[in-house]
């Protein structure tokens, strides 16, 4: 069961983005098994079970084969068309959704399906170090990487509307550095991109 809405927490707009074809790979990673679910389930699930707002998840290279996985979850759905181009493109696609809401949210946190051991808990402290640190960027920190799972402000809502499509995530974080708080997450480094990588991961 998820919790309900902490009220103590603003309103934050999930979006996870699925829209990849595992070139590398060679096979969707999305519908990897993991634990019992696919990797997009697992993603999305812990999502809505963070309960900071609105999900999104967004589809690209596949779509119809995805739905099945998130068929009974709270979440929505949305195919960008142009997901080639790049991250960029899908952010902005997930972004226009999320603006659909009534009340829209105010900040937006931004997750991969391949980063199997993201948690709720883990999704909320990014929200509660943007409230403590008052900064408009709280990215999570693995080794020497800052990156996702991480949360964007509303005043830097405008600057990832204006990615280029190719641009993901992590032009921002480069570009204003002085802007990012980061919470601890050493399991972030542990992605699927590869075989060998998911051979890894189940512990083959």
């Amino acid at each position: 069961m998820s919790e309900s809405q902490d009220s103590s927490l603003p309103v934050v707009g999930v979006l996870l983005l699925a829209a990849g074809s595992s070139s590398r790979l060679g096979r969707p990673k999305q519908l990897l098994p993991y634990e019992g679910q696919s990797l997009l389930r697992r993603a999305a699930t812990t999502a809505v079970e963070a309960v900071l707002g609105p999900v999104v998840v967004v589809t690209g290279a596949l779509h119809e084969e995805l739905l099945p996985e998130l068929a009974d979850l709270a979440v929505q759905t949305v195919h960008c068309p142009t997901w080639q181009t790049g991250m960029g493109a899908s952010l902005k696609t997930g972004l226009a959704e999320l603006q659909q809401h009534q009340p829209a949210p105010t900040s937006v946190l931004v997750l991969l399906c391949d980063q199997p051991h993201i948690t709720p808990t883990l999704l909320r402290q990014l929200v509660v170090a943007q409230l403590a640190t008052q900064q408009p960027i709280v990215a999570t920190e693995y080794g020497s990487v800052r990156g996702v799972p991480v949360l964007f402000g509303e005043s830097v809502l405008p600057l990832l509307q204006a990615l280029p499509d190719a641009a993901g995530a992590q032009q921002l974080l480069r570009q204003h550095s002085a802007w990012v708080a980061t919470v601890p997450f050493p399991a972030g480094a542990i992605d699927v991109d590869t075989e060998a990588q998911y051979a890894a991961l189940l512990g083959k």
